[in-house]
């Protein structure tokens, strides 16, 4: 399992600009969601493509669109997309969401808990989470030439 790992990381390295974790435990958040409440806890046995995001963030905007492909193409695989909002005020979240569609997991966080557990630095930031609960890789700001090497990074930690 120790090679698998390491070949997935070696590779996805090599073709990415995801900054990659010594597999760590990825913190654990439980926040607000539109739908009621998201925890990372009971996400176990899925990949989790964990994204912050604010109302003010010009790349957030373009990451939406991406997020949906994402989670419509892979989530029968077991991808679970999570966008964390970390507004102070709710109403400027919901004005984004009323423009930009999400059909992915919207979680809210205006205290900046769960950004802080993550050590965020940039907007937005995100974060793929493998099966096994574990912090695979990290990646700042959202870039149309890094898509291809994001969702390779998701496809090789789905099929692991």
């Amino acid at each position: 399992m120790r090679l698998i790992r390491f070949i997935f990381l070696a590779t996805a390295l090599f073709f990415s600009s995801w900054s990659f974790a010594a597999e760590t435990e990825a913190p654990l958040i439980k926040l607000p969601t539109l739908q009621g409440e998201f925890d990372l806890a009971e996400q176990h046995g899925k990949v989790v493509y964990l994204d912050f995001w604010a109302s003010w963030c010009v790349p957030c905007r373009q990451s939406f669109p991406w997020m949906n492909q994402m989670k419509s193409r892979y989530q029968e695989q077991g991808l679970v997309v999570v966008a964390v909002n970390l507004d102070k005020e709710r109403s400027l979240a919901d004005t984004f969401l009323k423009k930009i569609e999400a059909n992915f997991t919207i979680a809210f966080d205006p205290d900046g808990n769960s950004a802080k557990a993550y050590k965020l630095r940039g907007m937005p930031s995100s974060y793929l989470i493998g099966r096994d609960g574990k912090l695979y890789a990290s990646h700042i700001g959202f870039r149309e030439k890094d898509k291809p090497k994001m969702e390779q990074a998701i496809q090789q930690l789905l099929n692991q």
